[in-house]
């Protein structure tokens, strides 16, 4: 199946900035396959294609986390932030709140490779959940969350935030 070319246009929630991307799109589908590749032909792999990457990496990716003594599931592409607070860690999705087990930094490198920053030393959210950003005092951003919830990068890592937002920008 050949699906021509495909246009996909990136708009992010609340962030001003509107991307078209031009890709040629073609699906082999047969029995005689027993796994499911994408490959990726391009002249060389630009920010397009990492994003891209990106977004497919995190499709299939998912935490666990424990709320009332259960065990549960979690799409990381629902996880809005990670904060760790008096030694424990709290995931905190679209729907609800969970406690890991894992320490803020070992979370932070399983999903290295999405669309998570570090905020502050206690905290890392999914830039795809962002409403808006604003400056702050002394450095500073207030980045403003789905369901209005406001995280504040530190003047440490604020400049990180503003360079992976100007990549999204092209």
């Amino acid at each position: 199946m050949n699906f021509g070319n495909l246009v996909i246009i990136l708009l992010n929630k609340g962030i001003d900035f509107c991307k078209i991307i031009i890709m040629k799109i073609t699906i082999n589908a047969d029995n005689q396959y027993t796994d499911t590749e994408i490959i990726v032909n391009c002249p060389q792999i630009s920010d397009d294609i990492e994003k891209v990457l990106s977004v497919l990496r995190m499709l299939d990716m998912k935490l666990t986390g424990r709320k009332d003594g259960c065990q549960y599931i979690l799409e990381v592409a629902d996880i809005m932030y990670i904060e760790s607070t008096d030694k424990r860690t709290f995931i905190y999705t679209t729907s609800d709140i969970y406690e890991s087990s894992f320490r803020l930094y070992e979370l932070e490198a399983k999903l290295a490779d999405g669309d998570f920053l570090r905020a502050s030393k206690n905290c890392i959210f999914n830039i795809n959940h962002i409403k808006s950003i604003a400056p702050d005092f002394d450095r500073r951003l207030i980045v403003v969350m789905e369901k209005d919830i406001k995280l504040i990068v530190s003047r440490q890592y604020s400049q990180a935030v503003k360079q992976k937002l100007e990549e999204y920008n092209g």
